[in-house]
């Protein structure tokens, strides 16, 4: 499945052999101060409890710098989602502050493991800071990036970093999209995230 991607890839002129691509972990665009005008008349809990009702799917981003002493790298994220067909794009945002997002940066690529409805105990596990996270996970590197692809997993998108946006407190990564695949088996459906807590489609 994965050589037959990176074959596909190729063939329509995705790089699948150009090397690493270390990429400003934090751009920092001209700044200015925000005028009274421009605040949102918006209460920040409120904010969260809205959009909340906006069900999406979860992922873990990985990635792995061969000179990075603290090993592969990983954090769960629900704001993934495809960009572009041609050429072929995602996109995922990070907080501003996260302190995995400089390691994903220095390695220039990354893997987008997309969770099943039974990986919830998974998420939890990338979700928390100052542990390590992989331990007991279980992993090979993709086949484009060499990025963290985790094992059982339902499908994997492998990326290099092309381009980093400022977006408020968070930044939006577009990856260009190198290799992917998916399981061919009958699974449990995709996990979802919805009004703080996991769930999953009826059935």
């Amino acid at each position: 499945m994965a050589a037959t991607a990176v074959r596909y890839l190729r063939s329509v002129g995705a790089p699948t052999a150009t090397g690493p691509q270390r990429v400003d972990p934090l751009p920092r665009p001209a700044l200015r101060a925000v005028a009274d005008d421009e605040r949102l008349p918006l209460d920040r809990g409120e904010f969260r409890r809205v959009l909340g009702h906006f069900a999406s799917g979860v992922t873990v981003v990985t990635a792995h710098d061969p000179a990075d002493p603290d090993g592969p790298a990983g954090f769960a994220c629900q704001s993934f989602a495809s960009l572009s067909l041609d050429p072929p794009l995602v996109t995922f945002m990070v907080a501003r502050t996260s302190t995995t997002w400089p390691r994903i940066a220095r390695a220039g690529a990354f893997c987008v493991n997309i969770l099943g409805a039974d990986q919830g105990a998974l998420c939890r596990g990338f979700a928390v800071s100052g542990a390590d996270k992989f331990a007991g996970v279980a992993h090979s590197p993709a086949p484009a990036t060499g990025s963290p692809l985790l094992d059982s997993v339902p499908a994997w998108v492998d990326c290099r970093i092309q381009a980093v946006h400022t977006g408020g407190d968070h930044l939006i990564v577009v990856g260009r999209v190198e290799a992917l695949g998916a399981s061919e088996e009958d699974g449990p459906g995709p996990l979802l995230f919805h009004r703080g807590a996991f769930g999953r489609f009826g059935g």
